[in-house]
């Protein structure tokens, strides 16, 4: 199937390794040119630098919590690729353990994502642009490793989002939502929780009916589904990327 990406210019936030470098590599892959931020200079070049073999990239280190660095990444990509079609939004503060520490998941998770649609909306509006937020079935559920802050404003993310499906949808920008399970990141989260609590990596293992976890490549798939042409008419989805982990039975 051509997802009609071919051509389109894509922003993805938070996309030097895990489900962001995934999402930028499929985008590439199917024709799109895109644009990466996040936190470490370093790892933004190197990125890059890696990534440019496979089409027109372009980065800059950003402070997804700071909304002036944020904005400027966003026009200044803008500048660079010819417009935005295509917004990602995939920063995402970790669980805070003390209640203080919540304004970090406030900034990052959420404040960047309606602070970073507003610098992007004129010129997502420009074309019939797609904002994907990438969200997590620990808002459905209560989950250990993920509750607390960081279920908390992933709700909310999932929430604004999806009621932006009505507001900016009538300027033609389908808003939509990917939601993981648990996904397998070399270097991340489930990979140390593999090294270092090899039981329960096992359980959860146990609950997918397939018997696995998920891999970046599954979430990458169902970002670039929903930010082509041929998925135009699809407008205010949460699309669930778990493998069956969830029991819920949706209507």
């Amino acid at each position: 199937m051509d997802l009609g990406l071919a051509g389109k210019k894509a922003l993805v936030t938070g996309a030097t390794k895990g489900l962001g470098r995934a999402i930028a590599e499929t985008l590439l892959a199917e024709g799109a040119s895109v644009a990466i931020c996040a936190r470490d200079a370093e790892g933004v070049e190197a990125a890059v630098s890696e990534l440019s073999s496979q089409g027109e990239v372009c980065g800059s280190a950003v402070d997804a919590g700071d909304l002036e660095s944020l904005s400027g990444w966003i026009n200044s990509s803008c500048e660079q690729l010819g417009g935005i079609d295509i917004y990602v939004h995939n920063t995402s503060g970790k669980p805070q353990r003390k209640l203080e520490g919540w304004i970090n998941n406030f900034n990052i998770d959420l404040m960047s994502l309606v602070g970073g649609v507003g610098a992007a909306q004129e010129a997502l509006a420009d074309g019939g642009g797609s904002l994907i937020s990438i969200g997590t079935t620990a808002t459905a559920e209560h989950f250990a490793s993920g509750s607390g802050s960081y279920s908390a404003f992933k709700a909310a993310v999932t929430n604004w989002t999806l009621g932006q499906a009505q507001v900016l949808g009538a300027q033609g920008i389908r808003c939509n939502v990917v939601s993981p399970g648990p996904i397998m990141v070399e270097g991340g989260d489930w990979d140390g929780i593999k090294q270092g609590m090899p039981e329960f990596y096992e359980a959860t293992q146990k609950t997918h009916p397939q018997g696995d976890l998920g891999l970046p490549e599954d979430v990458a798939n169902a970002v670039a589904f929903l930010s082509g042409d041929a998925a135009k008419h699809i407008n205010g989805v949460n699309l669930t990327v778990d493998g069956g982990f969830l029991k819920r039975v949706n209507f």
